[in-house]
Formats: structure tokens, sequence, C-alpha cells
């Protein structure tokens, strides 16, 4: 089937005309974005307070730094259950749709910011506090695990052929778009509250996300179901959606984990861990690094819609190259610039490791709905970035307040993120490596679905 005929197949299952399907596009890519928005709204909400709160409040220590290594360890457990989450709903979503599924993971989403926002500290009922904490961002990472995957794969799959990265950027997008949200909510409560911040205002970020939940999960329910989703799995779909991924898809998956897990490191490192160093040990003033961090939000708002249509015109795996070089070279720019004191020039070095994460993050997810076919695309997807999450974002503010805590020095950082950055060269590079050889050997039975989801002139 050519790739007209395919559009036109999926669009006539849907019962959609063409203008009806361009609509159709335009809302998902609302609600897509919407519903990434807030749940990475929470999820960040937690990473700043992991930085700025849960450590004194919820795992008390008489040294502090075994305290931020408490509240950062249940940082790193969301993000821990994210593939666990991105399976099972990949699972469904592969199965029985993926709007069911994105309604669902905002619901649990606003449940478990309820819960956090009205959960006791430590000093009110011990050891159960922590404990809590701990479950209920377990499921969190599960509500986030489930949501990218299939907000991603839905935007992809509504959108023309000659604009599948642009849409794709709307829930990518949606990354900084919470993380500018959250720093607003922080910096407003914080001027509200006062020292009382501390106490008790911070519950009231989490309280908010249930009124942006609510009104996302109205929005989402307007949606139709993903066209091609309808034409090519509902009537067949796969029992086992992951065992398929596994057995058939082990390269593509393993290279995918790889360059998903790179560009978190960076972000994490520079607007959750150095939250937690310039305020403790240079002395930053905390609502300072949350103002650089709104700045970075924006201008990655501003670069990402910009870079995807860059990769709607070409290989979203040279762009994907490109963020990995960027990376380096400003990972080692960051650390001498940021210790210097100076907020200009920390807000310089912040702004520029950022701004080169976004190169990457704008080639990902074209590179994921590329590396596996509608059948089993939300799964594959889902555990391509929640595993590679994991391996990245998650661990990354605990290597580094353990690797500052060994050595005194900050270099190390550095090189660990140098490091990472060449491990998904060769990623970039293995991956399109294994596209040519499975099509010389004939074996690749997806390169039409490749082409089709990201239109290369």
């Amino acid at each position: 089937m050519s790739r007209k005929d395919s559009t036109t197949h999926a669009a006539s299952l849907a019962g959609l005309s063409r203008a009806e399907q361009r609509a159709e596009a335009r809302r998902a890519v609302r609600a897509t974005f919407m519903g990434t928005t807030i749940e990475w709204y929470d999820f960040y909400l937690y990473a700043a307070c992991a930085a700025l709160i849960f450590g004194p409040q919820f795992f008390p220590s008489d040294s502090s730094t075994a305290s931020q290594l408490g509240a950062f360890a249940s940082f790193a457990l969301g993000f821990i259950a994210r593939p666990l989450g991105g399976i099972l709903a990949g699972h469904f979503g592969d199965r029985v749709g993926r709007k069911k599924m994105l309604i669902l993971s905002l619901t649990v989403m606003g449940i478990v910011s309820t819960f956090i926002g009205l959960l006791p500290s430590y000093e009110q009922i011990g050891v159960a506090a922590p404990v809590l904490l701990v479950v209920l961002r377990l499921v969190q990472g599960l509500a986030v695990g489930a949501e990218w995957g299939g907000a991603v794969t839905m935007a992809v799959e509504h959108a023309p052929a000659n604009r599948k990265a642009l849409y794709g950027a709307a829930p990518m997008m949606g990354l900084p778009a919470g993380l500018l949200l959250s720093s607003l909510v922080l910096i407003v409560l914080g001027a509200l509250t006062g020292p009382a911040f501390i106490e008790w205002g911070w519950r009231i970020a989490f309280l908010f996300s249930v009124l942006l939940v609510v009104l996302s999960i109205w929005y989402r329910r307007r949606l139709t179901e993903s066209p091609i989703f309808e034409a090519s799995v509902a009537n067949e779909p796969k029992a086992l959606p992951l065992m398929e991924v596994l057995r058939g898809y082990k390269a593509p998956l393993g290279f995918t984990i790889i360059i998903a897990a790179v560009p978190p490191v960076l972000a994490y490192l520079v607007l959750t861990w150095a939250l937690s160093y310039g305020t403790t040990s240079l002395g930053y003033d905390r609502n300072h690094l949350l103002w650089i961090g709104i700045l970075c939000c924006v201008i990655q708002l501003i670069m990402m819609p910009y870079l995807a249509t860059v990769v709607d015109r070409t290989n979203p795996r040279i762009l994907a190259g490109v963020g990995a070089v960027l990376m380096s070279i400003t990972a080692i720019m960051f650390f001498p610039l940021f210790e210097t004191g100076n907020l200009l020039l920390a807000g310089m070095a912040t702004v520029a490791a950022h701004a080169s994460t976004t190169f990457a993050f704008a080639a990902i997810p074209p590179i994921l709905t590329q590396a596996f076919p509608s059948r089993m695309r939300y799964t594959g997807v889902s555990m391509a970035y929640q595993f590679g999450s994991i391996l990245g974002g998650g661990f990354a503010p605990m290597i580094a307040t353990t690797l500052f805590a060994a050595t005194g020095q900050t270099w190390p950082i550095g090189l660990y993120v140098v490091t990472a950055s060449v491990l998904m060269l060769l990623s970039i590079a293995g991956l399109g490596l294994y596209y040519r050889a499975q099509s010389a050997a004939g074996r690749d039975t997806a390169a039409e679905e490749r082409q089709e989801m990201v239109s290369v002139q």
C-alpha cells in the first residue's frame, strides 16, 4: 500500500473527511501537549521538592548528604516504575486503543498528586511518611510511564505525512512546559507563604494539579482514536506486543533506549541536581535558579517546533548526533561557569547546556516511532523511552551527588555526561547500520512504514 493509499484508507476507516482529519490532528496535538504538560508538571514538581524540601521533611538525618541522597533515591524510584507503566499501558494501548490509556494515566496522576500534597511529614507520623512517599512516587512513575509513549504515538499517528516530527514534538514540549509551570508555581507559593513554604506551602502545588488534570481529561475525552490504530491494529491486535518487541526488535530497542537515555542526564543535572548544589554549596538564591530554569524552558519551547520542522526535512538521527556533540561541549563548560558564583555566568551556562539537549529531544519522538511498527508501537516506544529514562535522568542526580561527595570536584560529573554522549553517538550509528543491514538482507518489513512515519526529503 502506498503512503497516499495508506493515509486515505486510515481516514476512511476512521469515518473522517480530510478536513475533519486535519482538525482532529490539531486537536490531538493540543490534547497530548496539555496532558504531558500536566504529567510532567507533577513529575518535575517532585524533582524540585526532592532537591529543596523532601530531605529534611521525609528523610531527616544527622548528615545533610545522607538526607539529600534519601530524597533523590525516592526521586529515582519513580523512574524505575516508569517502564512498567509504559509496558502495561502499551499492552492495552496496542490492543484496545491509545485514548483510554491516556485518560487513565492522567486520572492516576491526579490521585497521586492529591495524596502527596496531604501526606504528613516524618515528624508527624515517623517512618510511615517516607514509606508512603516512596509508594506514591512509584505510582506516579507508573502514570508518567503510561503517558509519554501513548501521547507521542497518538500525536504522530494523527499527523499528516510531512508533519510527523512536528506533531510528535507536541508531547515532548510538555516536558519544558511542565517544568516551567512547576517552577512558576513554586516561586509564587514561596512568595505568598514565605517561611511557611518549607513547612506546608509546597503542598498547595501538588493539590493545584488536580484542577489541571480534570481539565485535560475533559479535553482528551473529545478525541477520536488514532486512525492508524483503527486501520492497522484494531482488527487484529497482538496478544502480547511486549513479546513481539523482545523477539523481533531487540536491536532497535537497545539502540533507542540509549538514545533516549542521554539527553535527560544533562537536563536533570542542570535543572535538578544543580538546584540543590547551587543553593546549599554555592549560595545562589533558590528563586534565582528557578527563574533560570524557567528561561531554559521558554527557550526550549521556542526551539523545539523549529527543530522538529528540520527533522521533517531530513534524517532525525543527524539532529540527534548534533545534539550529542553539543551536550558534550556544554557539559564541559557548565560546571566551571556555574561555580564562579556569578549569577549571569551560571545562567548562561545553564541555558547553553539545556538548549543543547533540545536538539536531541526534538529528534527522539521520530527516532522511536520509526523503530517500531504500529501494531506494537505504543509498547516499543514506551519501553525505549522509559528504560532510557531510568539509565539517564533517574540516576543522574544520585550519581552526581555520589561523585561530588567522593571527589569534592565537579569535573567527574562533566566527564560522566561526555561518556554518555559518546555512547549515544555510537547507538545512533548502530541504529543506522541495523536498518541498512536489514534492508540489504530483505528483512526490513517496517521500512515502508518507517518512511511514512517521518517524511524524509
